[in-house]
This record gives C-alpha cells, sequence and structure tokens, in this order.
C-alpha cells in the first residue's frame, strides 16, 4: 500500500470568497503581509501500489474529488509516517 495526499484548490481564475475572508481576518489577528489566500481540501488516502499509480489517482480527481472545470488538483506520494500526525485545534 502507499499513501496518497492530493490538494485540490479553485483555478486562479475563479473567486475564492473563503480565502478572501480569511485573507481580510488575519491582519486583525495581527497576521500583517499574507496576500492570496486559497481555500482547498486536502485528502490523503492508501492506494494499492502498482504502475498505474499515477492514472488511477487523476481518475479519481477527475471523476470525484475535483471539478474540473474550475478546479485543479495536485498529488504527492506520501514517505513512511508522513501525514498521519495530527495537531489540536484549539
Amino acid at each position: 500500500m502507499v499513501r496518497v495526499a492530493i490538494d485540490v484548490l479553485l483555478k486562479d481564475e475563479i473567486l475564492d470568497p473563503q480565502g478572501q475572508a480569511i485573507e481580510r481576518a488575519l491582519p486583525q489577528l495581527g497576521f500583517e503581509g499574507v496576500r492570496d489566500v486559497r481555500v482547498g481540501k486536502h485528502v490523503e488516502l492508501d492506494l494499492p501500489d502498482g504502475d498505474d499509480l499515477d492514472e488511477r489517482v487523476h481518475a479519481m480527481a477527475d471523476q470525484l474529488l475535483a471539478n474540473p472545470v474550475i478546479e485543479t488538483f495536485t498529488y504527492r506520494v506520501l514517505g513512511e509516517g508522513e501525514g498521519r500526525e495530527g495537531h489540536d485545534a484549539r
């Protein structure tokens, strides 16, 4: 098995109201200089390893995880233990 992380974002030309709201709020919290905030989805999953991994990930993203009209995606294969640690939301 291989662990894959898929990140989905709106295309640059698509308005991101969630990102804009965060960008406006951060200076009010003391975080100055933040620009061009984009909000997306992060999906991690285990897949059987194989030569067609790239093809399978692209098919999943195109058919379910991303809307190719307004979103783009990238993916990467995670190393041992990478991506499984969490941080408490406080």
